[in-house]
């Protein structure tokens, strides 16, 4: 998770500045509508690295919006009268009524989260915490309590940067725990992105902030809590729409973006490697340790971007006796009857097995969401129901490859046509084809979000660039067989 937020994320001060008015009103006029009609509390939780300013996102939100109706609640190791009630109890006490906002610092997720880091939760411990905290926010949103969640990421050489800067500032007692943090940069982020996978809901959805550059850290802060108060007052028994925010105004780059279209390989080295992997493909899968385990493939991407191609070379060094694809459109009359996932519990392979997927579960998060096919809730609340889905087949032993095969909008446009020109071709290439192209920005957002959302270490993505076919088949080829080292 977190690939998006990584990527260098940026705001000049002049567009800062331009949009700013525009950003204090988008904020103001929510607040103050929330603030006469009384129809939920605003709860906003602020939680992430220490020195990727946090503080100072919530200086300039609290200059932005009304203060009158603003709180902000801090929290440390408990005293004394919380310490003689339960966990929660300080929380529950520090609630806003109907109308206002309030900000937390310090939340619930800090102890598991400190405790965890330092070793003294088990992983059983941890999970058992962590729904105890999923349950505590389905309660608050049951009671009219919108809660936002956001995880301010700062790349480690950054945080260092700031921290020395900070240390300057200020006496070194109040420098300890940072520099501790600093020490678990790489463990606090681990940590961080587990309880994101495990605690972001359609209830209680968790934004990742990037925060390298201060002006975009703030803006998507402010933008994203607009953004969900005025979506919950138009329609006040809504979620909240749990996808990253799109911030107005300026590009925001995700994890689809960042892929290096240009890779090439000439046709001898393809070769040459192509019948390696193969090679190897066919002798991993053929192995007694192989068949006590068992694989599921997924390939999404682009139109036309060429997963027929990579899928007939996976399967060609294979025993067909082992694998089956399964190519994926819109759900049957009998499939719609029953529960999302259903149709593809019905297709997972027995050990020792490979199952196959053309597009798959997926086609929620990006077709059904662009198109307008699943509503707000259906597809954000798809993000978790797919991770619980994988993380079961995981655990069955299930080695999971998941690909995103991409290519530039104007190497689609010259595949659709050589489709059209092409007879054995023509089938592939249909109205509906030309139509998504229309929505390309839409789906490049959308798939964005999924990797971001999706990519755990028992499933990750693997981004692959098939702007050049030859490289993009050797890229699988080669994926699946160091996962399938890895594993076995």
């Amino acid at each position: 998770m977190f690939e998006s937020a990584r990527l260098p994320q940026k705001m000049d001060k002049k567009t800062f500045k331009k949009m700013e008015p525009e950003i204090r009103e988008a904020l103001l006029a929510p607040q103050l509508e929330l603030v006469e009609k009384k129809q939920f509390s605003t709860l906003i939780v602020v939680d992430g690295l220490d020195g990727a300013g946090k503080g100072e996102a919530v200086a300039r939100l609290y200059g932005w919006m009304d203060a009158r109706h603003l709180s902000c609640n801090a929290y440390g190791d408990p005293m004394e009268e919380a310490r003689l009630r339960p966990p929660l109890w300080r929380y529950w006490r520090d609630l806003p009524p109907k109308g206002e906002t309030s900000i937390v610092f310090g939340s619930w997720y800090q102890r598991p989260l400190r405790e965890r880091i330092y070793g003294k939760l088990t992983d059983e411990e941890f999970l058992r915490e962590l729904e105890r905290i999923r349950d505590f926010e389905d309660m608050l949103a049951n009671e009219d309590v919108l809660v936002l969640k956001f995880w301010f990421l700062l790349p480690r050489e950054d945080q260092e940067r700031r921290l020395s800067k900070i240390k300057k500032k200020q006496a070194a007692r109040h420098i300890l725990t940072d520099w501790v943090a600093l020490k678990n940069h790489e463990k606090a982020t681990r940590v961080g992105e587990q309880i994101i996978l495990e605690t972001s809901t359609g209830n209680a959805p968790w934004f990742v902030i990037p925060s390298q550059d201060a002006e975009y850290r703030d803006a998507a802060l402010a933008q994203t809590v607009a953004r969900a108060v005025k979506l919950k007052l138009e329609d006040h028994e809504a979620k909240p729409v749990a996808a990253p925010p799109v911030i107005g105004g300026i590009e925001r780059k995700t994890a689809i973006d960042a892929i290096d279209l240009t890779k090439r390989l000439d046709k001898d080295v393809y070769e040459e490697k192509r019948a390696k992997y193969q090679d190897q493909l066919s002798e991993i899968s053929d192995t007694k340790a192989f068949a006590k385990r068992g694989m599921v493939l997924v390939f999404q991407g682009n139109d036309a971007a060429g997963k027929g191609g990579s899928i007939r070379r996976v399967i060609r060094p294979l025993d067909p006796r082992i694998y089956k694809v399964h190519p994926i459109s819109a759900p049957s009359d009998e499939e719609k009857a029953h529960p999302y996932l259903w149709r593809f519990w019905r297709r997972v392979p027995r050990k020792g097995h490979i199952a196959i997927f053309d597009r798959s579960w997926y086609e929620r998060v990006l077709v059904e969401r662009v198109e307008g096919f699943a509503n707000h809730e259906d597809w954000l609340r798809a993000y978790n129901e797919i991770n619980e889905f994988e993380r079961e087949l995981s655990n069955f032993g299930y080695i999971i490859c998941k690909f995103w095969l991409a290519i530039s909008e104007e190497e689609q446009l010259k595949r659709f046509k050589a489709r059209e020109e092409t007879i054995y071709k023509q089938h592939k290439i249909t109205d509906e084809d030309w139509r998504n192209r229309l929505k390309w920005d839409q789906y490049s957002i959308a798939a964005g979000d999924m990797v971001d959302r999706t990519s755990t270490h028992y499933a990750p993505w693997t981004l692959v660039s098939s702007e050049d076919k030859k490289h993009a088949r050797v890229e699988v080829l080669k994926t699946i067989c160091k996962r399938l080292e890895q594993e076995l």
